[in-house]
């Protein structure tokens, strides 16, 4: 049985007794220890034939237990339709419908009722022993399956709780032409290493897919031989001078397609683009917003309180930080202060934190502690993870935000030499981009993140709005804001909003514009904004040149420039000559 078990009882009523006490002791057991060190299983229970040879156990009854196994929840157990029938009035534990499955070499579909672990006990003492046994080796467990029976008990421990892991599976060559093979030997190997630059899942070595290749496979039995949750699978196919490349994720588990895309391309080109397929097909997976990251979420909404854990915690907190609200982001902090709690070696829920307290700063909710907390992390984040190409993008913010521009420099092109195809890594230097005296170079940042992933998140404008304004290109600006909604401005998609728009001509809308950011953001003036921290001059006279245009007050208070040892003043104002705000 390899990792698994397969046990034997004379009584049904025995077999999910002992499955339930069995679950509930290694809960127990699982509780003491850390994350890295716990085990659990899923438990799958039948009543039908088998037969003993050789030592080997064979039949209907062991094939209906194995696959009920593969169906059931971590933690759970999920008893046949045949043993159902015979528990009737014997067992208090609720039994919850499920729905029928096909089962190999089984002509009818078979039912499957999920036992509510939560319920109560049998009507009569059981197993009094079972937590003892179960507390100790496998090979306890192992050794009632000599017993001989009828009802059998189906094992097999899941896969550590935590990160999601991806096994990619050779490209299949339809063609059968050599250069559609070396095509599809490379698009494996470009999505493997693209993939594997993601922290936020596993990717199973290329030599451990390699062998299924040319072969029909079902993703749910990888899923079980290499304990991974999704699988990658595409084709190649040449036909009439054109190539057709198809990519599709699926749900292990359930086998369900959770994404499919192709791209068609003439033959002669489409080893140019192999790496930006490649490139595309990461993206959509990986990441923040990707397909594997909202599965997880999907997944961790779906457990109790007290089953979460830290990597669910992340995901969760990381979600709310996407919403853009005040609210949303003071739940974030609260799971993810959460999950370091549970796990302090998370990086990913470090990095989240910095853009959850950087966030807070923005909201205007005490800056100066949320900004320091908010560097804090993102500098533990690097630690704990060199490798994290966002925890380096993280710091380097938080260092721009400080104004130290050579060490910020310096940790954006650490993340972009870790994930250069990154989507993320590329929004986040799109927007600081210009502050290293390069706006053109954001500004195709951000046309190659929308060749990427089309279907960018919204928080992406907060970064690809003022790299599209700060290159001059005013109208993609506004354009680019038109995603959100006011709810979600902050007080720079304001100003970035009403000064592009004035400089396209559009005054009416530039003037109101303002006048609603100047409600929200009173403090706001042309000196307020030429002082940022680590503004480039080039930032510095796109704002001077538009601002004043949009209507914007161009003094700044004396106090809101106290703190600066040497601030950046107007002409007008530093002579206190200035004019009168101009009305809108």
């Amino acid at each position: 049985m390899g990792d698994g078990a397969l046990v034997a009882f004379d009584s049904v009523v025995d077999a999910v007794a002992c499955a339930a006490e069995f679950q509930k002791a290694v809960a127990m057991r699982n509780a003491e220890l850390p994350e890295p060190e716990r085990i659990i299983f899923r438990v799958g229970i039948n009543l039908g034939d088998v037969a003993l040879v050789d030592g080997d156990v064979y039949g209907d009854g062991v094939n209906v237990a194995a696959r009920l196994e593969h169906l059931a929840e971590p933690g759970g157990v999920v008893v046949s339709g045949t043993a159902y029938d015979h528990l009737q009035g014997k067992l208090d534990w609720p039994l919850d419908f499920a729905g029928e499955q096909q089962v190999r070499n089984i002509s009818r579909p078979v039912r499957m009722y999920r036992l509510r672990l939560d319920g109560k006990r049998a009507r009569r003492p059981l197993l009094a022993t079972v937590p003892r046994w179960a507390k100790t080796a496998a090979a306890a467990v192992v050794a009632l399956a000599l017993a001989g029976g009828a009802a059998w008990w189906f094992l097999q421990p899941e896969p550590l709780v935590g990160k999601p892991s991806v096994a990619v599976l050779p490209f299949d060559n339809f063609g059968g032409d050599e250069a559609s093979g070396r095509l599809a030997d490379g698009l494996t190997e470009d999505v493997i290493t693209d993939l594997a630059r993601f922290p936020e899942f596993e990717v199973v070595a290329r030599n451990s897919t390699e062998v299924y290749k040319g072969k029909p496979v079902d993703a749910r039995q990888i899923a079980t031989a290499l304990h991974v949750g999704f699988v990658l699978e595409g084709s190649i196919q040449r036909q009439s001078g054109r190539v057709r490349i198809t990519a599709q994720l699926i749900d292990a588990k359930t086998g369900h397609h959770l994404w499919s895309e192709n791209w068609d391309r003439p033959a002669e080109d489409v080893f140019a683009v192999q790496t930006a397929i490649a490139e595309q097909v990461a993206n959509r997976l990986g990441g923040g917003v990707g397909l594997i990251q909202q599965a997880g979420r999907a997944a961790a909404k779906r457990k109790r309180p007290e089953n979460l854990n830290a990597y669910d915690y992340y995901l969760l907190g990381s979600e709310k930080i996407e919403k853009l609200t005040k609210a949303d982001d003071e739940e974030a902090i609260t799971f993810l202060n959460r999950a370091v709690a549970l796990d302090p070696g998370l990086a990913r829920a470090w990095v989240e934190l910095y853009h959850a307290h950087d966030l807070m700063g923005v909201f205007g909710v005490d800056p100066e502690s949320h900004r320091k907390v908010a560097a804090d992390v993102a500098e533990r984040a690097v630690r704990l993870d060199p490798g994290d190409a966002e925890a380096h993008a993280v710091f380097g913010m938080s260092l721009a935000n400080k104004g130290d521009m050579g060490r910020a420099k310096s940790e954006f092109d650490t993340a972009l030499r870790l994930a250069p195809g990154s989507s993320e890594i590329l929004t986040f230097y799109s927007g600081y981009a210009a502050r290293f005296n390069e706006p053109e170079r954001g500004a195709q940042m951000v046309d190659k993140v929308m060749r990427l992933d089309p279907n960018y998140p919204m928080w992406a404008s907060n970064f690809f709005a003022p790299a599209y304004f700060m290159a001059g290109r005013y109208q993609d600006a506004v354009t680019m804001l038109e995603r959100m909604t006011p709810n979600n401005y902050q007080r720079w998609t304001w100003v970035i909003r009403s000064s592009a728009l004035a400089a396209l001509g559009r005054t009416d809308e530039a003037h109101a514009s303002t006048m609603e950011a100047l409600k929200q953001h009173p403090e706001v003036t042309v000196e307020s904004m030429i002082n940022e921290p680590g503004l480039s001059t080039i930032e510095r006279s796109r704002f001077m040149e538009t601002m004043p245009l949009a209507g914007f007050p161009p003094c700044a208070k004396p106090e809101a420039l106290a703190n600066l040892a040497k601030p950046v003043r107007l002409p007008e104002c530093e002579a206190g000559q200035a004019e009168p705000p101009v009305q809108p």
